[in-house]
């Protein structure tokens, strides 16, 4: 039996859809605005929601994300009167189950219903797994729809790449799948793409053999053997040389190579991870990064949210930090303020957990001999986004849902890149142009910074 939300103002439909899940065995419950809606959902432990698009308070696709966050991390299920392609991709990015035009008999729900209900139990076995986590923080449901990825590909031999921001963990969630395949007692080997000597690739990737150039004194074995049994995770792979591609494709093909120099082909049995910060597919659109390789390797694939779209695990990220650091430098367990982690949540994170990390470490230092942290400990940038935002009254809190007035606010991605901008110009400021401090001071790659810089036609020249 499963508990069931319908949010629509339309009464009579409400009433007709619950009698048919009742008469399912289902227990039902309606709801006419998208706040009762929010509150409902809160309360309540939902399995399925059904949620109108056009509600008398606002667009029921802007409070998606929120009902998706509530403890049972409901399905939901569009239904609509009017269909919009443009709706129909807003509600699947924003986790809905599916997106339907209202039918003209309430039967035709029941499909729909049946296979989310079906995919939920599954979920929930699935759950029932035990995962070695190792350092993976976070509870959030983006974080969980993450976990529940792990738990998939961990225990058969797929190829998976894992796609994410720079800094939001993706080196981390590799060991995790690692760890918990029938590998584990096997190497995990990775190579970071993005810092292999061009004129090296082959001989760190494939080894060589004594004699094969001037400076090989001696054999080596190369990383692809050295991950032979265990995993190979190819960090950073769009940036592996275009030639290098081919290459590396036929290797995960035949699973045996030439090693520089040999006259024989030696086999490696890997398990491919590979990630990545960048768009392979416009990449392979553009001719930089070959199509071929990139079927092979998103055979799955998991891509890891930045850490401004998973406020919710800023507390459990900081908590793990904060106990780190104290175990690491024999200190007793600090506490911190209420508004220390509302600073820390009014902040966009755009170098994510590696830069949420790098503040708390800094942290420490400022408040060494200071039992509690409190907001003054965190870096001048923090606290002034911190206290524009209380003066403007938007300081964070609990998630209030408010009525909808097109026009008069601002879409997230205008107001996100408004931000990036304005951070980035403040961060070349601040450190005269000097790119490698830029980098130290925001947790941010360099390549994710020419990236930046180039996306908002800023220049670091000081």
């Amino acid at each position: 039996m499963a508990d069931i939300l319908i949010v629509d103002d339309d009464e009579l439909l409400c009433g007709a859809i619950e009698k048919k899940i009742t008469r399912l065995g289902h227990t039902g419950a309606s709801v006419h605005t998208l706040r009762d809606a929010y509150e409902k959902s809160l309360a309540g432990n939902y399995d399925i929601i059904f949620l109108d698009v056009r509600m008398p308070d606002g667009n029921g696709l802007e409070i998606l994300p929120r009902l998706k966050a509530v403890s049972s991390s409901p399905e939901i299920i569009i239904i609509t009167g009017a269909g919009d392609p443009d709706g129909a991709e807003l509600a699947i990015k924003s986790g809905a189950w599916c997106y339907l035009e209202k039918p003209t008999i309430i039967r035709d729900l029941i499909l729909p219903l049946t296979r989310a209900l079906q995919y939920r139990s599954e979920k929930n076995k699935t759950a029932a797994v035990r995962l070695k986590r190792n350092n993976l923080i976070g509870s959030s449901p983006q974080i969980v729809k993450c976990l529940d990825h792990v738990v998939k590909v961990a225990n058969n031999d797929a190829n998976v790449l894992i796609t994410g921001e720079t800094g939001t963990g993706k080196e981390v969630f590799a060991r995790t799948i690692h760890e918990n395949s029938n590998r584990a007692k096997k190497n995990f080997v990775v190579v970071d793409c993005a810092s292999l000597p061009e004129k090296l690739v082959e001989t760190t990737l494939f080894g060589h053999e004594k004699g094969a150039f001037t400076d090989a004194s001696k054999p080596n074995k190369g990383l692809i053997k050295q991950a032979d049994g265990g995993t190979l995770f190819l960090d950073e792979i769009g940036e592996l040389p275009f030639d290098m591609q081919k290459a590396f494709l036929r290797v995960l093909e035949e699973k045996s190579f030439r090693p520089v120099g040999a006259i024989h082909e030696i086999s490696s049995d890997f398990r491919l991870i590979a990630a990545t910060n960048r768009d392979l597919h416009a990449m392979a659109e553009q001719g930089s990064f070959r199509r071929d390789l990139l079927f092979r390797i998103e055979s799955c694939a998991i891509n890891i949210p930045p850490l401004r779209e998973r406020l919710g695990d800023i507390r459990d990220l900081t908590d793990y930090c904060i106990k780190a650091l104290c175990e690491r430098y024999g200190q007793a367990r600090k506490n911190y303020s209420d508004e220390f982690v509302e600073a820390l949540m009014n902040y966009d994170w755009p170098g994510n957990v590696r830069e949420l990390f790098r503040v708390l470490d800094h942290v420490f230092t400022e408040a060494f001999h200071s039992p509690k942290l409190f907001a003054l400990h965190l870096p001048e940038r923090i606290r002034i986004l911190h206290a524009r935002m209380n003066v403007r009254g938007e300081a964070s809190g609990t998630p209030q849902l408010q009525p909808c007035s097109p026009g008069a606010f601002p879409v997230w991605r205008e107001a996100r890149d408004s931000f990036e901008k304005k951070y980035v110009q403040d961060l070349i400021v601040h450190v005269a142009g000097n790119i490698q401090a830029a980098s130290r001071a925001s947790g941010l790659s360099r390549t994710r910074l020419y990236q930046l810089l180039e996306k908002h036609s800023i220049s670091h020249s000081h």
